[in-house]
């Protein structure tokens, strides 16, 4: 099972293995103070999409193909994860305050039509 949780949340057991998508550390967050298995630059947006996204559900559609493309490109990226997820609970945490609109929601959709 894939799970989403903001890093702002506490961890939990049942969270299973934890994994940091994000580019950039989450604001106001100390490194010690952040519960996760491993932090995953690389599968998260690149900084010219998230940039051009900028949060703006307007552009939600062409963020979710574009980012998708991406992950198309580098299974590196996220194997490590659909990995884990083939043996444990897995949550992807993510740092934006929109928890309908991020790059978290999409990965996990990617991963779970992976793991099919």
């Amino acid at each position: 099972m894939i799970k989403l949780k903001r890093v702002y949340e506490e961890a939990d057991e049942s969270d299973g293995v934890r994994f940091l998508v994000e580019r950039l550390w989450p604001r106001g967050m100390k490194k010690e103070s952040l519960k996760m298995d491993a932090w995953l630059k690389d599968v998260a947006p690149s900084t010219e999409l998230r940039k051009w996204f900028g949060h703006d559900p307007e552009k939600w559609p062409q963020f979710e193909e574009r980012y998708r493309a991406e992950l198309q490109g580098n299974p590196a990226g996220w194997e490590p994860i659909l990995k884990a997820a083939k043996n444990a609970d897995v949550t992807l945490l993510y740092s934006t305050h929109d928890t309908e609109h991020n790059n978290a929601i999409v990965l996990k959709h990617f991963l779970e039509e992976h793991l099919g």
